[in-house]
């Protein structure tokens, strides 16, 4: 009997559940409770499967998502997420099989792109996805830091006070928006989002209630807020060796950021900081008066985008500078290929196809790694990956597509 691909129904979800924690590793059951929030969840219209005999073997999800561009504008975006093979299925195509579906609903509904987290990086590539925004971790070690509040003083006249679930529910929406406005790659939260990240509705693993921080302007208003945990762990000398590790910082200004990091690194107690993930661009390790304290743990790819439609791409950002260029972008997934000429200046963009030469031909995967302003030019033309059709054209890519801050995308989904 032929595997069967098709989206799932209510009464399907059990089998999915199961076959989606069996992919990932984790205990496969699905107890009543966590099938009743999935499907209050789940639009089963995009949540597909494939069948072996009845049984589930593949999985496959994706939701509609908005995704901050460059210049504080956003994009629609068709978010794939929770995909899994059988080990008693790999090698047979089938998410090949599951991915064309869906991209070819994510085209047909008119979603400018798809995007996703990749588990394994050598996976997307084949599917046009291309890595859009890189992430970072330090670990802080305070005892070398020099972060001594006698010396470096008060930054400005606002204050931290701590805060609760209640309060980061309130006021992290506008926060967040605050964020996406300034840094390209955030990804919208939803108010279940901000229940299950605050402990409230059901939660897969045991919850441990975080700290929660809040800095307020010297106005009263809040700019920023940081949720953490910490260990309880003491040295047989009877000394504290504590590690505070962030789960969330969301700072709206530089002042914000600023006090937050100055906050979690002053924490008695407390001799290890780590940051969890961050914009590898974070100002965390140069607010130290000794950087080296701040070791980087992980530096890797994080949001993958396959783009499904250029012009809207391209249109849908801010460009620092004037000029034209004529992209020869190849797609041998037949979606987005294509020569595309690019009119772009700080007052606006515009973009369509053209028949005139071009400038520079990449892959459409190499086009995710730029548009959001995370990837070089000039850095993929010496790799080899992007062409130049006229000298110096990916010099001049680089003035136009390239941000003063990297994209940061802050969520897993």
């Amino acid at each position: 009997m032929a595997v069967e691909l098709r989206t799932v129904t209510e009464s399907d979800l059990p089998g999915w559940l199961r076959s989606l924690r069996t992919g990932f590793l984790n205990e496969p059951v699905a107890p009543d409770e966590l099938v009743a929030d999935r499907l209050a969840a789940f639009d089963l219209d995009r949540t597909r499967a494939a069948f072996d005999d009845g049984r589930v073997v593949a999985t496959f999800r994706s939701f509609a998502q908005r995704l901050s561009t460059v210049g504080g504008g956003d994009i629609g975006a068709d978010a794939i997420t929770q995909v899994t093979v059988a080990p008693t299925h790999r090698r047979r195509g089938l998410l090949s099989r599951l991915m064309a579906q869906d991209l070819d609903a994510a085209r047909e509904r008119g979603d400018a792109l798809a995007t996703l987290i990749a588990a394994e990086y050598p996976i997307y590539g084949r599917y046009g996805f291309g890595p859009a925004s890189r992430t970072a971790e330090w670990s802080v070690d305070l005892r070398r830091a020099g972060l001594d509040p006698r010396r470096t003083g008060r930054p400005d006249a606002g204050r931290v006070d701590f805060s609760d679930g209640a309060e980061i529910r309130r006021i992290g929406p506008g926060l967040h928006r605050r964020l996406a406005a300034v840094r390209a790659g955030v990804t919208d939260r939803s108010e279940r989002n901000w229940r299950l990240g605050t402990g409230l509705g059901h939660q897969l693993e045991p919850w441990t209630e975080p700290y929660y921080a809040v800095y307020r302007s010297a106005s009263g208003e809040p700019e920023g807020y940081v949720s953490y945990r910490a260990d309880a762990k003491w040295t047989d000398g009877n000394q504290p060796e504590n590690t505070l590790t962030v789960r969330d910082l969301i700072a709206a200004t530089p002042a914000a950021e600023h006090a937050l990091w100055r906050f979690v690194c002053s924490v008695d107690w407390v001799t290890t900081v780590r940051s969890g993930r961050r914009p590898v661009d974070d100002p965390l390790p140069e607010l130290l008066p000794d950087p080296r304290a701040a070791r980087t743990l992980v530096s890797t790819d994080m949001l993958w985008a396959r783009i499904l439609d250029v012009p809207r791409v391209l249109e849908e950002r801010t460009y620092p500078v004037a000029d034209a260029l004529v992209l020869d972008v190849r797609d041998a997934g037949g979606y987005a290929g294509g020569r595309f000429r690019l009119d772009a200046s700080p007052k606006g963009a515009a973009c369509a196809p053209t028949t005139a030469s071009a400038d520079l031909v990449l892959d459409v995967a190499d086009l995710a790694r730029l548009f959001l302003g995370d990837g070089s030019p000039v850095r993929l033309a010496r790799l080899g990956r992007i062409e130049e059709a006229v000298p110096g054209a990916a010099a001049r890519a680089e003035l136009l597509l390239r941000t003063p801050l990297r994209p940061f995308s802050p969520d897993i989904f």
